[in-house]
């Protein structure tokens, strides 16, 4: 009789765990360079074959014994690594080591947040952090410990769900005809979200300058009957500008409507004493859309909604006689159903506390300040050459640029080269009825030289 496979957990976990880590560590590096570069190069086809000569059998009659090296090694071949300085298209960080070490720990308890006897202290040390975490939007870091008044957040898969959820909350706060109003800026995540919840057309506010225009929004609010839920972002997909917050919580107060801030990019400015100030108005939100897995450097996923009032979130209350029995709740065990629309939820709490704890307020900030840093200096590259245009100063750490006088098919064709090349990943955003490079600069230790080689790198590929 063939051994039984080995578990991650129980008293023999580590000791099955240990020579596995060598071997996946060991599959990433070998991976790493073969790729040779921040992506696979060749293009979809190509990729898709390497992939695919590496799997073989998916589902073979007998198991391979090297499966987790092969299958490792192909995968890291094939990724793209949002580590490399030269990956700077999206809003998807390098992970610090600490986050991912914690994330196997989590993975290997397996712990689920849907009832207290499958996740005993998870679940008290995700109602510590929550709460800490509401009190950093809410009350400016005062209550670290979530006290009363403090709000409370959630753990979500990402801005797209946190944003879904801040519209589920408000509609049943406000009724079924609540109308959403948003910039033209706006996560395509809110009409979508919209659409879902059976929510009326929202009401689209221009962004003539990239962010909401109050003057536009408190027109719309006059003339268009509530009640109202207006979302402003704080860290644009495109370009990571910062709608006016002040200005349009004041027009949300006088106009008696609901605010949510989507600041999924931009939240993580709260950790820097030198760009905090950038989110003032954020405290005056209902709800705040926050993704640590941006400007926090957590594994996906990380995302988190903020709540002001705890009171919002008795409509999520759900009955599972299995999972949260009115006499077990009545005995003191904790009813975790209503923390979430999902059930079954893995401990992303573990990895966000563990980086909290370890780097705390002044190592995230510092963080922070440098990839803003980061972009200022790639700007003032981009600024001083005379062959390329700047969109405008970075407002967190997207630089917007373009080769002087190209034409957009240009502009998407080098990108496209670079991407199939496997030299470099650049975002593209269309402003001003133009097409842009993206460069979301989100890895600290990039360097000097490493953005001028990326620039270098694009003005190489641009026809002359």
């Amino acid at each position: 009789m063939s051994t039984p496979p080995s578990l991650a957990s129980g008293p023999e976990g580590p000791h099955a765990l240990r020579p596995l880590l060598d071997t996946v560590l060991d599959a990433l590096s070998e991976g790493a360079r073969a790729r040779g570069g921040p992506l696979p190069a060749g293009g979809p086809d190509a990729v898709a074959a390497r992939m695919r000569e590496a799997v073989g059998d998916v589902l073979p009659d007998e198991g391979d014994p090297d499966a987790l090296h092969h299958l490792v090694r192909a995968l890291a071949a094939g990724a793209t690594d949002p580590a490399d300085p030269l990956c700077a298209a999206h809003l998807h960080c390098p992970p610090l080591a600490v986050a991912v070490a914690a994330d196997l720990a989590a993975s290997a308890l397996n712990p689920s947040l849907d009832s207290w006897d499958q996740a005993p202290g998870a679940s008290e040390l995700e109602a510590l952090v929550m709460g800490a975490l509401a009190s950093e939007v809410f009350d400016g870091g005062g209550g670290a410990t979530g006290g009363a008044g403090a709000g409370i957040t959630l753990l979500t898969t990402g801005g797209t769900e946190s944003n879904q959820l801040a519209l589920l909350l408000a509609r049943e706060a406000q009724g079924a005809g609540l109308r959403l109003v948003h910039g033209a800026n706006a996560h395509h995540s809110l009409p979508r979200a919209a659409w879902l919840l059976g929510l009326p057309e929202p009401v689209v506010v221009p962004a003539p300058a990239g962010v909401l225009d109050p003057a536009a929004l408190d027109e719309a609010l006059t003339r268009l009957p509530g009640p109202h839920l207006v979302v402003a972002t704080a860290g644009t997909t495109d370009a990571g500008l910062i709608d006016p917050l002040p200005e349009i919580a004041a027009l949300c107060a006088a106009h008696r409507a609901r605010l949510h801030i989507d600041a999924a990019y931009g939240g993580g400015l709260l950790f820097s004493d030198r760009y905090r100030d950038r989110l003032t108005g954020l405290d005056a939100a209902d709800s705040v859309t926050l993704d640590l897995h941006k400007l926090g450097w957590q594994p996906v996923a990380a995302g988190l909604l903020a709540v002001r009032d705890p009171d919002d979130l008795a409509v999520l209350h759900h009955r599972a006689e299995y999972l949260n029995a009115d006499d077990d709740t009545e005995a003191g065990l904790p009813d975790l159903l209503g923390r979430s629309l999902r059930t079954s939820r893995r401990p992303d709490v573990l990895k966000i506390a563990v980086t909290l704890k370890a780097l705390g307020r002044s190592g995230l900030g510092r963080l922070v300040e440098q990839v803003c840093d980061h972009a200022h200096e790639f700007a003032a590259l981009v600024h001083d050459h005379p062959g390329f245009e700047l969109y405008d100063p970075p407002t967190i750490s997207t630089v917007l640029f373009r080769p002087a006088h190209a034409t957009d098919a240009a502009v998407a064709a080098v990108r496209r080269r670079l991407l199939t090349d496997g030299r470099a990943v650049l975002g593209r955003a269309r402003i001003d009825g133009r097409l842009w490079f993206k460069a979301t600069l989100l890895n600290p230790h990039t360097r000097p030289d490493d953005l001028a080689a990326l620039l270098k790198l694009v003005e190489g590929n641009t026809p002359g």
